[in-house]
């Protein structure tokens, strides 16, 4: 990839992995965009998510510190963590294949939307995290495994589901993506190198791992003081007009 690429790919990554659009879902458009392959991306995808892990330890690192006296909630982040571990395993081969379509993008694009409006509708924010709700937005980000749903988004409509505030969802939702990401991005680069691929993509990877930590680390700030105010709605709207804009121009 060239430089200009491989700086897209890491802005829209950055951006997207917490903004509650999908990550997954526009690195996928944005590679359609640009002619690149779409095929076998996965591994490159989810080693560029360690650089979004990497802004959220830095935004969140007073937190991530304060899980050693805090074990209630670290508990609830290794109950929220084990349902995504255990679906990643089941559909890992389907998740680089009949997964990485625009169709499945766009269709996960309105589905989301779908969820985001009935978190907002039903949503009472009147309770904390507790062990129920952390296996209920866990079961919830078993969802961001199809492209196009949002990590992000879907565990923070787990968390209004279960009466969590949008900020306080949204943090929990930051903190638990980490053990995903983390694991999933460190498994996928220890493949590129056990094939001997790292060297071929190394500059490119790199070039685009500072471009996503930046911007992750302002997607973060930003989302959750624009949550402080208003809803999931309006991404939900984006999301759709998004979806329909592909179906008919990127669809073959």
């Amino acid at each position: 990839m060239t430089f200009f690429q491989s700086a897209i790919l890491g802005l829209v990554q950055g951006l997207t992995e917490f903004i509650p659009v999908s990550s997954t879902g526009h690195l996928i458009i944005i590679r359609e965009i640009l002619g690149l392959d779409l095929i076998g991306t996965i591994s490159f995808d989810a080693t560029l998510q360690l650089a979004t892990a990497l802004a959220v330890i830095c935004y969140f690192w007073k937190d991530i510190l304060g899980l050693y006296k805090n074990r209630k909630l670290l508990l609830a982040l290794i109950i929220g963590t084990v349902p995504a571990v255990i679906f990643g395993l089941l559909l890992e081969d389907y998740m680089d294949t009949n997964f990485r379509s625009i169709y499945v993008v766009a269709g996960s694009l309105i589905a989301g939307s779908i969820v985001f409006w009935l978190a907002e509708k039903f949503a009472k924010q009147s309770t904390e995290i507790n062990f129920k709700n952390s296996l209920i937005i866990g079961l919830f980000q078993c969802l961001a495994l199809v492209p196009g749903f949002s990590r992000s988004g879907a565990t923070i409509s787990g968390g209004l589901f279960t009466g969590l505030k949008r900020e306080d969802a949204a943090r929990f939702s930051f903190l638990l993506s980490l053990p995903i990401v983390l694991g999933s991005g460190l498994k996928k680069l220890f493949d590129i190198y056990s094939a001997g691929n790292l060297a071929s993509i190394e500059s490119s990877l790199l070039i685009s791992c500072i471009f996503a930590f930046v911007s992750g680390i302002i997607a973060i700030h930003l989302l959750i003081k624009f949550l402080k105010n208003h809803s999931l709605n309006y991404f939900g709207a984006y999301r759709i007009v998004l979806a329909i804009v592909i179906i008919l121009f990127l669809g073959k």
